[in-house]
């Protein structure tokens, strides 16, 4: 006997039909409908623009990570599920992470910035061949790193909340212990979230403990980092050099004197192009629209009373 087809899930997706998101949705069993006919909703905007959200809407996808803007909006409430996309992008962000590295140890940027012919920075170049690289915020970008990092001959000591070892990580250890953790790096990668906990987890203490030949890259959150500490420290060579792709303000200011530091790589936000957003997203919206029909565990869902 056939099994009776299942019903369509109703999914709106705001504030406008991204055409990789629709394919998600319409390949794993669901239409496209206005939001007052939908029970889902995939919002793709900015939270200051998140519409009120009808009774009906059992979940909301977000399709960025981090979830701070729309806390600060009001947005997040218990009354339906959410999801964010925590770990769709970081295969991407990986890779970015990776090539900020490299240009750094390697003096790729000093040689560019320098904008000539200069022989005298070879010394001054490093290799990640034995190199130990501290991942703080061990989640899904470190997990996507720690084998490209393990594949250039670097150790790699993860560091989370808990302490639980991360796969191909050399070492896991708990965020109780970083002290210790950016004495024996060489680099730093910071993953980590955006929390009360974490607003200047770099900063001229943390810096000091930190080699000279040290480089650290963030790809997280600006205010993981107390920009002007890290000024100092680049300007006293305290640390060698870093690379960020997040800032805090975002974007500098033109007259920030940290655009005038050879020893800075900053890039625009572009660990995952704008552009690219939703195609890396679509498997994974495509996956948990089948198991919200198939009434599953969901991938990514938001705590509401988490900060991430």
């Amino acid at each position: 006997m056939t099994a009776p087809a299942q019903t369509p899930l109703p999914v709106a997706i705001e504030p406008a039909h991204d055409p990789h998101l629709v394919d998600a949705v319409t390949s794993a069993g669901g239409e496209i409908v206005p939001l007052e006919e939908a029970r889902v909703l995939v919002w793709i905007g900015e939270p200051n623009d998140f519409p009120p959200l009808p009774d009906a809407i059992d979940w909301v996808a977000l399709k960025t990570a981090g979830i701070e803007g729309f806390r600060a909006a009001g947005v997040i409430d218990d009354r339906r599920r959410w999801t964010n996309a925590s770990g769709f992008y970081a295969a991407g962000c990986a890779e970015h992470t990776l090539g900020l590295l490299l240009a750094g140890i390697r003096q790729i940027s000093a040689a560019v910035f320098s904008g000539h012919w200069d022989q005298t920075l070879p010394p001054k170049v490093q290799t990640l061949r034995g190199a130990t690289v501290a991942i703080i915020g061990a989640g899904g970008i470190g997990r996507e790193l720690t084998p490209r990092l393990t594949a250039c001959g670097a150790r790699v000591v993860a560091v989370n909340r808990s302490g639980t070892a991360v796969e191909g990580a050399d070492r896991t250890l708990p965020v109780t212990q970083l002290r210790q953790v950016l004495t024996d790096a060489d680099h730093v990668v910071l993953a980590a979230p955006a929390t009360v906990q974490t607003r200047h987890l770099i900063n001229d203490e943390t810096l000091a403990l930190l080699k000279p030949h040290s480089w650290i890259v963030n790809v997280a959150r600006g205010p993981l980092i107390d920009q002007e500490a890290l000024g100092r420290a680049l300007r006293a060579g305290i640390i060698a050099g870093a690379a960020l792709d997040v800032t805090d303000p975002e974007p500098p200011a033109d007259d920030d004197p940290l655009w005038s530091l050879p020893n800075l790589i900053v890039t625009p936000h572009i660990a995952n192009p704008s552009p690219g957003l939703t195609r890396e997203m679509a498997p994974w919206l495509a996956e948990n629209v089948r198991r919200f029909r198939a009434g599953e565990e969901l991938i990514s869902v938001v705590d509401p009373a988490s900060d991430y």
